[in-house]
C-alpha cells in the first residue's frame, strides 16, 4: 500500500516566470502530478520532470474543470502516494480559492504545504511606477475582488465604505464591470477626480496600462482595447506615479520570439529573452536522444590513450560523452594528455562542468573554422569527434586532407517533433508571433517541416538566423531570413533581432 502523498498549494506570481519564489520552483522539481490555472505563465512548467503529468484546469476561453473536480484529483493522487502541486496565479490565498483547498485536504486527512506567491496587486503597481502605500497619499492599501460569487443575488461590496477609504483600492478581475465599479464609488462620495488606473497583462512583455480621473477610466479602457486579465487602481498615489522605465527601456520590450531547441535546452536561453523585455514562445522542435547504441562510444572511451585530441561541436557532445564516460566509471582524469577543441563559447562553457577547459576555441562558430585551426597542428595524430547523429561532413574531410585521422562516435542523436504545440500553432495562424530564431541549420530545417502548411498563407513571422551556414539551411529549407547574426551566439542573434525595425516587411 502506498503512503499518503503530499499536496503543495504554489503561487506562481504575477506572470513573469521569474517571479515565482525558489520554494515554488523547489515543489515543481519534486512533482509527481501538477494541476495549473491557465492564467499560470506555461514556461513555469518547465522546472518540471520529464514525466510529470501537466494538467490544466482552466485554459482562456475553453476547458473549465469544476473546483470540486480539482479537489478530487488532487486527493486522490495524494492518496496513491503522488507529490502534487497546484500551481495557482498569484497568491494562493488571494483570491486563489486556495482557502477552499485547503479546507478540502484537510477534511481529508492529507498533508498540505502553502507556498505564497507575488500577488498581481503589487506586481501591477511596482511595474507602472505606482507606490500602493505613500506617506503622503495612502497610509493602506485594500485588495478588492470585482467578480463576486455568481450565486450571489447582490452585491456584498459596501461602496459607501470603499469610497470613504482615503487609501489605496485595488479590484482584482473587474475589468468587465470597471464602469460600474467607477459609477459606484462615486455615487457612495467617492470624488470624480480620484485617479485610477487599470494594467492589463502585469508584469509581461505585453504588459499595457490606462491612468485617468475616475468618472473617465472606462472610456480609456476601452479607447486603449485593454482586456483580460487586469487590475484596477485608485488613489491619489496613481496621481503621483513614476515612470518605470527599469520595466519599459528593454530592447526586446513587447517582441515575442519563437525559440526552436530541444526542450531540455531551452532555459538559458529564456531567461536571456526575458530579461532582455520579450516574450520567449516555446517551440520544441527536436528532442535530445541517448544513441542507438553505445558500443562504439565505450570502446572509444577504452581507447582515449591513443588520441591526441578530442572535439566537441556543441553542448551536447559535451554532455553526451562525460555523462557515459563517468557512468563508465571513469571522471576528467581519463582524458590525460588529451587536447580539447570546441566550437563556440556554449560547448567551452560545458567543459566547466566536468572541470575541464578548451585547448582551442576558433573565432568563428563553424566547423570550417575548426579545421582551419587544427589543420596545421595535427598532421600524423588521432582525433576522436564527439557527435551528432547527423550534420555536415566538413571536418572529416578538412581534417583528412590535413593529414589527421579522425574517428567519429555518435553521443547523441536529434530527433525530429513532428508538430508544433497547439497554443504555438494558434499564435502562428492569427500572426500574433513577431520571430522565429534559428539557432542552427537542423532548427531551421525542423521549423520549415512544421510551418510548411502556413507559408501557403503568408502569416508567417520574420526569421532571424545565427550563422550564415543556418540561414543557408533556411533558404534551402523554403525559409526567408531577414536577419543574420553577426556574433554567432544566442546573444548575437537576439541582438539582431532587437536592432531590427519593429513590424513586418513584408
Amino acid at each position: 500500500m502506498n503512503s499518503v502523498g503530499k499536496v503543495y498549494l504554489v503561487g506562481a506570481g504575477p506572470g513573469d516566470p521569474g517571479l515565482i519564489t525558489l520554494r515554488g520552483v523547489e515543489c515543481l522539481n519534486a512533482a509527481d502530478l501538477v494541476l495549473y490555472d491557465g492564467l499560470v505563465n506555461p514556461l513555469l512548467l518547465r522546472h518540471t520532470r520529464g514525466a510529470t503529468e501537466r494538467t490544466a484546469r482552466t485554459r482562456r476561453g475553453g476547458l473549465h474543470v469544476p473546483q470540486n473536480a480539482v479537489n478530487e484529483r488532487m486527493i486522490s493522487a495524494a492518496r496513491e502516494g503522488l507529490t502534487v502541486v497546484r500551481l495557482k496565479g498569484g497568491d494562493p490565498f488571494i483570491f486563489g480559492r486556495g482557502g477552499e483547498e485547503a479546507a478540502a485536504l484537510t477534511a481529508e486527512g492529507i498533508p498540505f504545504e502553502v507556498v505564497p506567491g507575488i500577488t498581481a496587486a503589487t506586481a501591477a503597481a511596482v511595474c507602472t511606477g505606482i507606490s500602493l502605500t505613500h506617506r503622503d497619499f495612502a497610509s493602506a492599501v485594500t485588495f478588492i475582488t470585482g467578480h463576486e460569487e455568481h450565486s450571489r443575488s447582490e452585491s456584498k461590496l459596501d461602496y459607501a465604505a470603499l469610497a470613504r477609504i482615503s487609501g489605496t483600492l485595488v479590484f482584482y478581475m473587474g475589468l468587465d464591470r470597471v464602469d460600474l465599479i467607477a459609477k459606484q464609488l462615486i455615487a457612495s462620495g467617492k470624488p470624480a477626480a480620484t485617479r485610477a488606473a487599470v494594467v492589463c497583462q502585469a508584469t509581461l512583455p505585453g504588459q499595457r496600462f490606462v491612468t485617468g480621473p475616475l468618472d473617465a477610466i472606462a472610456a480609456l479602457v476601452r479607447e486603449a482595447g485593454l482586456h483580460a486579465p487586469s487590475l484596477i487602481i485608485v488613489g491619489d498615489v496613481v496621481g503621483a506615479r513614476q515612470p518605470a522605465d527599469w520595466f519599459t527601456d528593454k530592447p526586446l520590450r513587447g517582441t515575442s520570439i519563437g525559440i526552436a531547441r530541444a526542450e531540455d535546452q531551452l532555459t538559458p536561453v529564456i531567461s536571456k529573452v526575458n530579461s532582455l523585455g520579450g516574450e520567449p514562445v516555446l517551440m520544441p522542435l527536436i528532442d535530445i536522444a541517448p544513441p542507438g547504441s553505445w558500443e562504439q562510444v565505450d570502446a572509444a572511451i577504452s581507447r582515449l590513450a591513443e588520441y591526441d585530441w578530442i572535439l566537441f561541436t556543441s553542448v551536447n557532445g559535451v554532455r553526451g560523452l562525460m555523462s557515459r564516460l563517468w557512468q563508465q566509471g571513469g571522471d576528467s582524469r581519463w582524458l590525460g594528455r588529451l587536447r580539447i577543441a570546441v566550437i563556440g563559447p556554449a560547448t567551452r562553457d560545458a567543459l566547466t562542468e566536468f572541470g575541464l577547459r578548451a585547448d582551442l576555441m576558433p573565432d568563428g562558430y563553424r566547423a570550417e573554422c575548426l579545421a582551419e585551426s587544427l589543420a596545421g597542428r595535427v598532421h600524423g595524430n588521432r582525433l576522436l569527434w564527439a557527435r551528432a547523429n547527423r550534420g555536415r561532413d566538413v571536418l572529416p574531410r578538412e581534417l583528412a586532407a590535413a593529414g589527421a585521422v579522425l574517428d567519429q562516435v555518435v553521443v547523441y542523436r536529434n530527433q525530429d517533433v513532428d508538430r508544433l504545440p497547439p497554443d504555438v500553432e494558434v499564435r502562428l495562424q492569427e500572426g500574433r508571433l513577431d520571430w522565429i530564431a534559428l539557432s542552427s541549420p537542423s532548427i531551421a530545417r525542423g521549423v520549415a517541416r512544421v510551418t510548411a502548411g502556413l507559408r501557403q498563407s503568408g502569416s508567417l513571422p520574420r526569421f532571424a538566423a545565427i550563422s550564415p551556414v543556418t540561414a543557408e539551411a533556411a533558404a534551402e529549407a523554403g525559409l526567408q531570413v531577414e536577419v543574420i547574426a553577426e556574433d554567432y551566439t544566442w546573444d548575437g542573434l537576439l541582438a539582431v533581432i532587437a536592432g531590427s525595425p519593429k513590424g513586418r516587411t513584408d
